[in-house]
C-alpha cells in the first residue's frame, strides 16, 4: 500500500510540476469566456443588411416605416449611448431627463406627441408640457432628417444598426440584380390586400438561414395588420387589447415548510445549474481519463514500465497511477471552482455593476458541489479502470484510439442525454438511465435539480461502487499481463481469454514477441 501511495505521489507531482498543467488550468476559464463572448463581438461587427419594399397595397409599407421610426425614436429616450447627449437636438436633450422618469406610459405618450401631434403627458409638469409643445415640430424634423448611420450613433437598438431600407425604383429585375451582386441583402413584396388575404407577400434573398430580417420586419408587418383588422371591424381600442390580452401564470415554488415562495431569475439558474455542472463532469472525467492512458501508453512505451515493475506488482502501479491522476483531477476541479467563485463575486464588486444571475450562490450550492465531487471520484474510478486495462494493451495512441472507441461512444450518451433529463429529471427514461453504470454520474448529477428520493442516491451509489470494484478487478487482470506486451495488440476474443485467465501470484505473466 505504501509503495501505491508513492506512486501516486509520483503522478501527482509529475503533473502539477509542469508550466503546462497550470497554464491548461487557467486557459479552460479563458476558452469558456471566449465561446460566450467571441459570438457577441462578432454579432456587433456585422454590417447592418440592406432590404428593400416594394408595397402593391399602397399604405402598408409607409405604415410599417411609420412604426420602425416610432420604435427608434423611443430608444432615444431608454437606451441613448453614454455620451451622445450632445448629438441630439437641444430642444431634445432638455426635455429628455424629465421624461424618461414617467414610466412606460410616460414615454409612449411623449414619443406620440413628438411624432404624430398628440397631447403631451400632463405627468411632465406645466412647464414641460409647453417645451414639448413649443417644439416637438422641431423635434420631429430633426429626427426625420437624420440618416440612419447617424441614427444608428445614438443607440444599439436603433434598427438601422442591424437593417437599412435602400429606396429603389420598383423594377424588380434590378433588384434581382443588385442580390445577386451582394449589394442588396432581400426585398419584401407586400400584397395589394393584406387586411383581407393573407397570401401574397414574398420574401426574395439569396441567404434563407439568416432569418433575422424576415422575423424582425414580419413581426411589425403582422401588427399593423392586425390593428386594421381590428379597426375595420369597429373594435375599439380598449376592447382590441383586452382580447389580445395574454393569461399569465406566475412562478411559484413552495419551500421547506411547504409555504408559497416566489420564483426568480437565481431560482431558474439553480434548476438548470446541474445542466452545466454535468458538462464540467463530463469534460473533468474526459480529460482525466485521457491523461491517464496517455500516461500509461508513454511509460510502456520508453520502458518506464518494466524499470517500476522491478520494484512493485503490476496491480500496485496501476493503482498508484489512478489514485495519482484522481489528485491532479481534484486539483483542477477545485481551481476552477475557486477562479469561477472570484470571478462572480469579486468583478461584479470591484467594477460595480451587478449581474442578472446571482451565478455565485449556484457555485456555492453545498450540494451541488458535494454531488459533483463524488460523482467525479465515481466516474472517474470507473472510466479509468477500463482505459487503464485497455491501455495497457497498446504500444501507442494510434492503436489505443481503435481500441477504447466502443468506450468513447458510451460517454458521449451523457451529452446527448443532458437537456431532456434536465427538463424532466425525475422521467422514467432519467431513473431507469440512472442505474447504468457508465451513465450513473451523468444522469444522477443531471438530476440533483429534481431531486431524486435519498433511496435513489444510496441505492444508485452502491451499485457504482460495485461496478467500480468489478472493472477494478477486471482491469487489473488485463493489465498484468497487457503492460509487458509488445507487438499487434490483441482483439476482443483475446481480451476475453485474458479476463478468464487465473491471477498469478505475482501477476507479472510475460507477454507476447514482437
Amino acid at each position: 500500500m505504501k509503495r501505491m501511495l508513492l506512486i501516486s505521489l509520483r503522478e501527482f507531482l509529475e503533473n502539477v510540476r509542469t508550466k503546462g498543467f497550470w497554464i491548461g488550468i487557467l486557459m479552460m476559464p479563458v476558452v469558456l469566456v471566449l465561446v460566450a463572448v467571441v459570438p457577441l463581438i462578432i454579432e456587433s461587427t456585422r454590417s447592418a443588411k440592406s432590404y428593400a419594399v416594394i408595397d402593391e397595397s399602397n399604405w402598408l409599407g409607409s405604415e410599417v416605416q411609420a412604426e420602425i421610426s416610432r420604435r427608434d425614436f423611443r430608444y432615444l429616450f431608454t437606451d441613448l449611448r453614454k455620451g451622445r447627449e450632445e448629438a441630439l437636438l437641444p430642444e431634445l436633450a432638455k426635455v429628455l431627463p424629465e421624461i424618461r422618469v414617467l414610466g412606460e406610459t410616460g414615454i409612449d405618450e411623449a414619443v406620440a406627441s413628438i411624432l404624430t401631434g398628440s397631447a403631451p403627458p400632463e405627468a411632465l409638469g406645466n412647464r414641460w408640457v409647453a417645451h414639448l409643445s413649443d417644439h416637438r415640430v422641431l423635434i420631429r424634423d430633426w429626427w426625420q432628417k437624420l440618416t440612419p448611420g447617424a441614427r444608428a450613433d445614438l443607440s444599439a437598438r436603433i434598427s438601422s444598426n442591424r437593417f437599412v431600407l435602400m429606396e429603389h425604383s420598383g423594377d424588380i429585375e434590378t433588384l434581382n440584380q443588385q442580390i445577386n451582386s451582394g449589394s442588396l441583402f432581400a426585398y419584401f413584396i407586400l400584397g395589394a390586400d393584406p387586411v383581407n388575404e393573407s397570401a401574397g407577400g414574398r420574401y426574395v434573398s439569396n441567404n434563407l438561414t439568416d432569418l433575422d430580417l424576415q422575423n424582425w420586419y414580419g413581426r411589425i408587418v403582422n401588427r399593423i395588420v392586425r390593428d386594421r383588422r381590428l379597426l375595420e371591424k369597429n373594435i375599439d381600442e380598449e376592447t382590441a387589447a383586452w382580447i389580445n390580452q395574454q393569461t399569465e401564470f406566475e412562478g411559484i415554488k413552495l419551500d421547506e415548510d411547504g409555504l408559497e415562495a416566489q420564483v426568480d431569475n437565481t431560482d431558474i439558474a439553480r434548476q438548470w445549474a446541474p445542466v452545466g455542472f454535468v458538462y464540467f463532469l463530463w469534460i473533468s472525467i474526459l480529460i482525466n481519463t485521457q491523461m491517464l492512458l496517455t500516461n500509461t501508453i508513454e511509460e510502456k512505451s520508453n520502458k518506464l514500465i518494466e524499470v517500476l515493475l522491478s520494484s512493485v506488482s503490476p496491480v500496485m502501479l496501476m493503482g498508484g497511477k489512478i489514485l495519482g491522476i484522481a489528485a491532479t483531477g481534484l486539483t483542477i476541479i477545485l481551481s476552477w471552482i475557486v477562479m469561477a467563485l472570484v470571478f462572480f463575486l469579486g468583478v461584479p464588486a470591484l467594477l460595480g455593476v451587478e449581474l442578472p444571475l446571482d451565478l455565485s450562490s449556484v457555485l456555492a450550492e453545498p450540494w451541488l458541489l458535494l454531488s459533483f465531487l463524488v460523482y467525479f471520484l465515481l466516474g472517474y474510478l470507473f472510466y479509468a479502470a477500463l482505459l487503464v486495462g485497455l491501455g495497457s494493451l497498446c504500444n501507442n495512441l494510434k492503436e489505443a484510439q481503435n481500441l477504447i472507441l466502443p468506450v468513447q461512444m458510451i460517454q458521449i450518451l451523457p451529452i446527448l442525454m443532458m437537456i431532456p433529463i434536465g427538463r424532466d429529471p425525475n422521467s422514467t427514461l432519467a431513473q431507469v438511465m440512472s442505474y447504468i453504470p457508465p451513465l450513473t454520474p451523468f444522469v444522477m448529477m443531471n438530476r440533483a435539480a429534481g431531486p431524486p428520493a435519498v433511496s435513489e442516491y444510496i441505492t444508485t451509489t452502491l451499485l457504482m461502487v460495485v461496478s467500480i470494484v468489478a472493472a477494478f478487478w477486471l482491469a487489473a487482470k488485463v493489465f498484468r499481463i497487457g503492460i509487458l506486451m509488445t507487438g499487434k495488440p490483441p482483439g476482443l476474443r483475446e481480451i476475453y481469454r485474458l479476463l478468464r485467465a487465473p491471477v498469478s501470484t505475482r501477476g507479472t505473466a510475460s507477454g507476447r514477441a514482437s
